[in-house]
């Protein structure tokens, strides 16, 4: 039992790692933002292998990380409650939900209509997240140039690569899961 445990907390932490430096690599979009190298596509495999809980804590973790990355976004905020709308939405919360890819294990059975399902949830919710700040937050302190409402634009923005996102995750996940599957799974894990 300590023999697995003593695995999962290595594989997650490199996992995680993986996540973080793929996540420096980036495509921009026009609006801004950018698509990264599927660097959410470690903790949905983490969710998958070691169940939807541990999931959650590692994208927590992940969360903290691009927070520290990202730290530059959080000196906008013109009060207290702005900043921590921001560390809240845009990386704890949003990030932490992608852990909950796993859930779908359960109802659908372990495989890849599961993790297809898992990615395409959790990257919405992450998606709700970016949108509320977008109105909330980042179009009172920026209107946008485009002269779109605020809904428009934080659709169109976070949209942008929120949908890239997750159609180059989805894709390299199904790429992967025949070779990978009982990695995803976790049968090759001792009982």
């Amino acid at each position: 039992m300590q023999k697995i445990q003593t695995r999962k907390l290595v594989e997650s932490a490199m996992l995680i790692a993986v996540g973080t430096v793929l996540s420096l690599i980036k495509f921009d979009m026009p609006m801004g933002g950018g698509i990264t190298l599927v660097s959410m596509l470690p903790l949905i495999i983490l969710s998958h292998r070691y169940g939807w809980k541990w999931g959650v804590v590692s994208a927590f973790v992940y969360s903290l990380l691009q927070l520290v990355l990202g730290l530059d976004n959080v000196r906008y905020a013109t009060g207290f409650g702005m900043a921590v709308a921001i560390i809240l939405l845009d990386y704890v919360v949003a990030y932490t939900f992608i852990g909950l890819s796993g859930i779908f294990d359960k109802p659908m059975g372990k495989g890849p209509a599961a993790v297809a399902t898992g990615i395409a949830v959790t990257f919405c919710l992450r998606f709700i997240c970016h949108f509320i700040t977008g109105v909330w937050i980042w179009d009172a302190m920026w209107p946008n140039e485009y002269g779109m409402t605020s809904i428009v634009y934080s659709i169109a923005y976070n949209g942008s690569y929120m949908l890239g996102e997750l159609v180059l995750t989805e894709i390299v996940a199904m790429l992967i899961y025949k070779p990978l599957g009982k990695y995803f799974r976790g049968e090759d894990l001792a009982k």
